[in-house]
């Protein structure tokens, strides 16, 4: 089961990590072209979720891997998971069912990690 949780956070901590990079350091105008949800918020607030993402891509492997701290990989994970809530809600709005679903998967691998990593295989 550590194994199956090690290799979910990498994939997690890769997809984050990717996305928040984007969001971070892109100007909006040119993620409007690939992410039309983004029009809906301002430049900071598009900035600060990708800020979020990259650090909780992060905290994903970081202090499990190091040591240092272990008790932030799970509420990494569970940053994680409150972000897509408010992502599926914003979606919800735009009426968008399959950015919801892509959202929901990514809930569910964020809150399973969470639940492994606070329950019997964490720090």
């Amino acid at each position: 089961m550590n194994v199956v949780l090690w290799i979910v956070q990498a994939v997690l901590a890769a997809m984050f990590g990717m996305a928040g990079v984007m969001k971070s350091t892109q100007p909006k105008d040119k993620l409007a072209a690939k992410l039309p949800w983004v029009e809906d918020f301002s430049a900071g607030t598009v900035r600060f979720i990708g800020i979020a993402e990259l650090a909780g891509a992060l905290g994903l492997i970081l202090p499990a891997l190091s040591g240092i701290a272990p008790v932030l990989t799970p509420l990494a994970a569970t940053g994680l998971a409150v972000v897509m809530v408010l992502a599926a809600l914003a979606h919800v709005r735009r009426k968008e069912p399959s950015a919801i679903a892509f959202n929901a998967v990514l809930f569910v691998l964020a809150a399973f990690v969470a639940w492994g990593r606070f329950g019997p295989y964490g720090f």
